[in-house]
């Protein structure tokens, strides 16, 4: 009786207001996201998208869950097993009724609700998240679309990484394995070892040109949550700065960085974070973040964006470990500032990407020449081996075109220089590595305009930041071995 009790007790109290935060997007712009990409689909044809699968990190133990981006662009629906159609024309249920859109989600179910979260379920989709035609996942089985009737069926193909819950009827397995069955999706093999015709009506390309053109272009309320990954970001780094001393390790640092982000309320972190102290920092990805010890004479490059109600920041500051840069730290550290100062006041609506990626490419080059490490702008090398910014917003390198700029576009100017230990130039400058990352908007005026200000980014505002007292200063835990 007394368990009984409380699953009717969680059941009521879900239903009562939350203590949440009430700055998330809301149902009308997904409504509207919704409603512009009706507008681009073809004639006679469906959109579907799948939920996010959940991924297992060890035995009975699964990562946080992430909803995929357009899903949740699409919806704000931010829980595992579902899946929803968007019609280009209305469709009409057995009694008559009109729709154009339709999702199937995870039911209630207070005993599992318990142990790992509240669910929506159909009437709080329905309700909560505005969707007019909103079904229990298992019903998907047997809703019986007849998908032989439109001319296009967009999805985004399968990787087949899904595992299948056996004690979860209409689970996302289940619901693709019903999609596959339903518009005759060719299987891998079958047993006379023909091949199967792909049906003409299959389109596995179409959303991914219409996706960059709805998701490159932020709304007013994306941009609002965006500027605040940012400052978060950007804020972030200003601490790490101030509390940075040697024989910090990298971990250390990392850890400053993602404690403000969840100061701030940001519920994850964009991407794994890159902390490289010295050569590590030449590693583009470096995620160990496991060096004990930082030295006075390495600089720290710090990669890392706070995620924001799902939109993530990208800003990376390099700092020297001792508070001043050195001759040599310095001298690479501005030619990257000049590079990336040139290139974002070059960011102008219409100006194309490639524009700006060459001139960036063009000073680093011939500033590498200017200090003797290359001998011409044509010297094979790899000191620059990426491109210059990727836009940003549900993904941290989001979707979109990259063509020519244009009002609304928010984006990553990202410049570095790496030399690696052994590279072949005078070895007072190895193990330096540079990288500065910003986010910027180009706005209706057509200019861009930096988001992650509040960060410095020349290297005597950095080293006036990092002179700067520090809230961490006294914070000191106790030596685990007892001293």
């Amino acid at each position: 009786m007394l368990i009984l009790c409380g699953l009717i007790a969680f059941d009521q109290g879900y239903a009562q207001s939350i203590n949440t935060p009430g700055d998330y997007l809301s149902s009308d712009f997904h409504k509207q996201r919704r409603e512009a990409l009706r507008s681009q689909l073809p004639d006679h044809s469906v959109a579907v998208f799948f939920a996010n699968a959940k991924r297992n990190r060890s035995n009975d133990i699964d990562y946080v869950y992430h909803q995929d981006p357009n899903f949740y662009y699409f919806t704000g629906y931010k829980e595992p097993d579902a899946v929803l159609l968007i019609f280009k024309e209305d469709q009409t249920m057995k009694d008559g009724t009109l729709y154009h859109e339709i999702i199937f989600v995870r039911p209630r179910n207070p005993k599992n609700e318990m142990w790992t979260g509240r669910r929506l379920g159909v009437e709080g989709v329905h309700s909560k998240l505005d969707i007019q035609q909103v079904f229990d996942n298992r019903k998907f089985e047997n809703y019986h679309i007849d998908f032989k009737k439109f001319k296009k069926i967009l999805f985004y193909d399968f990787y087949n990484d899904v595992r299948d819950d056996k004690k979860d009827n209409g689970d996302l397995f289940d619901l693709i394995r019903q999609f596959k069955t339903d518009v005759h999706y060719p299987s891998s093999s079958n047993p006379d070892l023909t091949v199967e015709p792909v049906p003409q009506n299959l389109d596995v390309q179409s959303l991914k040109r219409i996706m960059a053109d709805l998701r490159g272009i932020k709304t007013p309320e994306e941009i609002k949550l965006l500027t605040k990954a940012v400052a978060i970001s950007t804020i972030a780094q200003n601490e790490v700065m101030k509390a940075l001393k040697p024989g910090m390790s990298e971990a250390e640092i990392q850890g400053i960085q993602e404690f403000v982000f969840k100061k701030y309320g940001s519920e994850y972190e964009g991407y794994p974070s890159i902390v490289g102290a010295g050569n590590n920092g030449c590693i583009l990805h470096y995620i160990d973040n496991q060096k004990p010890s930082v030295s006075s004479k390495e600089m720290v490059l710090m990669d890392l964006g706070a995620e924001y109600h799902g939109y993530s920041a990208d800003v990376t500051r390099t700092i020297p470990v001792k508070g001043t840069f050195s001759k040599e730290q310095k001298a690479i550290y501005d030619l990257v500032y000049d590079a990336q100062e040139s290139a974002i006041r070059a960011s102008i609506a219409g100006t194309k990407w490639r524009t700006t990626r060459l001139l960036a490419r063009k000073i680093i080059y011939q500033g590498l020449v200017d200090l003797g490490i290359l001998d011409s702008i044509d010297q094979p090398n790899s000191y620059y081996p990426h491109g210059l910014g990727h836009h940003i917003g549900l993904d941290v390198h989001d979707a979109g075109n990259y063509d020519v700029f244009e009002p609304g576009m928010v984006f990553t100017v990202e410049p570095g220089i790496y030399i690696p230990d052994g590279s072949p130039c005078d070895n007072k400058w190895w193990g330096i590595a540079v990288r500065i990352e910003d986010c910027v908007l180009i706005g209706e005026d057509g200019q861009p305009h930096l988001l992650s200000y509040r960060a410095p980014r020349k290297s005597e505002d950095i080293e006036r930041m990092m002179a700067r007292p520090s809230a961490l200063d006294d914070f000191v835990l106790p030596d685990l071995e007892g001293n």
